[in-house]
C-alpha cells in the first residue's frame, strides 16, 4: 500500500479537490433534495385529492421542515395561495422573522414571478424545484428574477429535481380535468 505524504493531498483550492469535493457535494445533495421534494410531492398529492392544482412546497433550514403547503386558491378563492406563498407565509411564522435567511424552499413546479418575487423578499437562501413551468416559470423557463443584479439578493437554484415525477402528477391533473363529463343515458 502505498505511502501518503503531505504532498500528495490536495487541499482545498487544488483542481483535483474542488472536483471531489464538488462530486461528492453533487452526490449528497441530490439525496436531500429528492427526499425533500418527495415531502413536497405528499403536498402536490393532497392538493390533487382536494381538486387544487397538485403544486407542493416545503421550506427546510438544515435538516428541519419549518413549513410545509400545497395550493389552495379553489378552496380559499384567493388568487395569492399558490404553495410556496403559503408555506413562506408558516415559515415566517415559526422563525418568528419574515428573513428566512439560510432557508431552502422545495417545490414541486418552477415558480410564479409572484412566487419569485416572494422568495427574494424572504431572502430564500437556495430554491429546488421539479417540473419546469413553461407558461409563468420566473426561474429559467420564462424569465430568470432570482438572480437579476439589480436585486439586493439571489437565489442559488437546483432545478428539475424529481421533475418526471412532478410533471406526471400535473399532466394527470389538467387531463382530468379537460376530459369531457361521461354523460348518463337521462342527459343524451
Amino acid at each position: 500500500m502505498p505511502q501518503i505524504c503531505e504532498g500528495d493531498i490536495p487541499n482545498r483550492t487544488h483542481k483535483r479537490w474542488s472536483s471531489y469535493s464538488d462530486r461528492l457535494y453533487t452526490f449528497m445533495t441530490q439525496d436531500r433534495d429528492e427526499r425533500y421534494m418527495g415531502y413536497a410531492l405528499d403536498k402536490a398529492r393532497q392538493a390533487f385529492e382536494r381538486d387544487e392544482v397538485p403544486v407542493g412546497a416545503v421550506v427546510v433550514r438544515g435538516e428541519e421542515i419549518l413549513a410545509a403547503a400545497h395550493d389552495e386558491k379553489e378552496a380559499s378563492a384567493d388568487p395569492t395561495a399558490h404553495a410556496e406563498l403559503l408555506a413562506l407565509r408558516q415559515a415566517a411564522r415559526v422563525v418568528g422573522n419574515w428573513r428566512l435567511e439560510g432557508c431552502e424552499l422545495y417545490v414541486t413546479l418552477e415558480p410564479c414571478p409572484m412566487c419569485a418575487g416572494a422568495m427574494l423578499q424572504a431572502r430564500i437562501a437556495r430554491l429546488v424545484y421539479g417540473a419546469r413551468n413553461s407558461r409563468w416559470g420566473a426561474i429559467e423557463s420564462v424569465c430568470s428574477l432570482h438572480n437579476l443584479p439589480e436585486f439586493n439578493h439571489t437565489i442559488q437554484v437546483s432545478g428539475g429535481v424529481m421533475k418526471k415525477t412532478c410533471a406526471q402528477l400535473l399532466q394527470r391533473y389538467f387531463r382530468e380535468k379537460r376530459r369531457p363529463e361521461e354523460k348518463s343515458p337521462e342527459e343524451q
